[in-house]
């Protein structure tokens, strides 16, 4: 067995010091002090390695984000109802399915979807986009771009697509877009709303409207843009759009895709089973139409539920506050970490409005960055055992995205949301200056591919299993 490799601080960077000031204060920010919406787990409070413990920071919120404390409320009010939906005669089916099919209206408006877009629940982003890969019609090709999650990449590969790579600006990405709607017969356009890397908002207007002038139509990933602004199908023109519940603070296992009804009527149904036929012979189907196509098996009705909570909870947040509380917390963070010698904060686009002003709204609470000298995982494994800090690293299933920025190894990514405070990006600042002036304050090694204390001591729940190489990286070390 080969020997692990250790890193070990220097006895020039001894251990630390909790007492450290914060280089980000909360002065004249009041309002960014507290969260601007109640989450489970805000106050969760967990071990250090060596000893003591502190309030978890989850600045990992792009990932899956914490169930907002109405969406686990409605939750309880919800369950002793759960039974099965549409073929139930008792009271507690009838319930449900009123439930259930309740949520598509309340996805529908949420999304300012038109009256006549179905809404199809799904799994998540993923899932949303492999249901409506198999619903294009045979001609035409998938135009996408270089920097979108594997989400929105792979369900594509499988037939006719061009990929165009993004410039530097987005005005000149625009017009690369433009020449190649103009030299192919392109049927679908498939563009992220926000980038899970960087969290830049792309035009998605502007998008729409160059697919819809050359005959093509256009598809939304919406999984980090739906938790963090207002989307308006009908208004911006656009005609699919996924996201995730889990992203969008209910992370019960249900997603949505949400769009025009003829490809998805007469796609190919994305399950075979009991539910999405109207009749059924020995060896032949008729196959439903609308949602139920789709949606074969017991549909995820407490999924479904707490996804439409979560919506009309967004909903009701008075916009101008909640991108105010998002804008100050992000210009906090990237303000902080660029008074750091070394750390460099990335973006996609030179004119995405990425810079430190209270006005721009280029960007949803996504950072991305990177510390000279310091590989990521091991940065997030010290921020975590040492700061209780918990940040995502990797390579955020986009890697020819991470490959353009001349990342090909990965870097760090903090997310934040509706739970998140001011205090959460003090104390992730504090730890990269630490780590950037003193040094690691722990010894630590690899395991299954990833960093982790030499020496963890930190205590599972009793009834969480410590299973032994669950420190192990997914290929795509990042979120589904």
């Amino acid at each position: 067995m080969s020997t692990p490799t250790v890193v070990s601080p220097s006895p020039a960077n001894p251990v630390p010091s909790a007492g450290s000031p914060a280089p980000v204060t909360a002065k004249d920010r009041p309002d960014v002090t507290r969260p601007l919406a109640e989450v489970v787990g805000a106050e969760l409070v967990t071990p250090l390695v060596g000893g003591g413990s502190t309030r978890y920071v989850n600045l990992d919120y792009a990932a899956s984000a914490p169930a907002l404390s109405e969406v686990a409320t409605h939750l309880t009010e919800v369950l002793p109802f759960y039974a099965s939906v549409h073929r139930g005669a008792g009271y507690a089916s009838q319930v449900s399915t009123s439930v259930y099919e309740n949520a598509r209206t309340i996805v529908r408006e949420f999304v300012g979807g038109r009256p006549d877009d179905e809404v199809v629940f799904t799994r998540n982003t993923t899932d949303s986009l492999n249901l409506l890969a198999g619903c294009l019609p045979a001609a035409g090709e998938v135009l996408y771009l270089d920097i979108e999650h594997h989400a929105n990449l792979l369900p594509w590969q499988g037939r006719p697509h061009r990929s165009v790579v993004a410039a530097r600006t987005l005005a000149e990405t625009l017009e690369r877009v433009r020449a190649w709607l103009k030299a192919g017969e392109i049927s679908l356009v498939a563009v992220t709303g926000a980038s899970n890397i960087t969290g830049e908002i792309l035009p998605i207007a502007e998008l729409a409207a160059l697919a819809h002038e050359h005959g093509a139509r256009i598809v939304v990933d919406a999984a980090q843009l739906a938790p963090h602004r207002r989307i308006d199908i009908e208004a911006a023109d656009i005609d699919y759009l996924a996201f995730s519940g889990h992203k969008l603070y209910a992370p019960f296992g249900a997603g949505a895709l949400v769009g025009r009804r003829d490809w998805l009527d007469n796609g190919r149904p994305y399950l075979a089973g009991g539910g999405a036929v109207r009749e059924v012979r020995l060896d032949s189907v008729a196959w439903a139409e609308g949602p139920a196509r789709h949606e074969a098996g017991s549909p995820n009705v407490l999924g479904a539920a707490t996804l439409a909570k979560a919506a009309q909870v967004l909903a009701s947040l008075d916009t101008d506050s909640w991108y105010a509380h998002e804008q100050q917390l992000r210009d906090a963070l990237v303000a902080g970490l660029r008074q750091i010698d070394g750390v460099t904060v990335h973006n996609l686009f030179e004119d995405s409005a990425l810079g430190v002003s209270a006005a721009s709204r280029g960007a949803v609470g996504i950072v991305n960055f990177s510390v000279e000298g310091h590989d990521a995982g091991l940065t997030a494994a010290y921020l975590s055992a040492e700061h209780g800090v918990g940040l995502r690293d990797g390579r955020f299933c986009a890697h020819p995205a991470l490959r353009r920025l001349g990342l090909a190894s990965g870097s760090l990514r903090a997310s934040f949301g509706l739970g998140s405070r001011l205090e959460d990006v003090e104390r992730l600042v504090t730890g990269v200056r630490e780590l950037v002036d003193r040094g690691l304050g722990l010894d630590y090694t690899v395991d299954a591919g990833r960093w982790v204390p030499a020496a963890d001591s930190r205590p599972f729940p009793a009834w969480a299993p410590n299973t032994p190489g669950t420190a192990g990286a997914a290929p795509c070390s990042s979120e589904d």
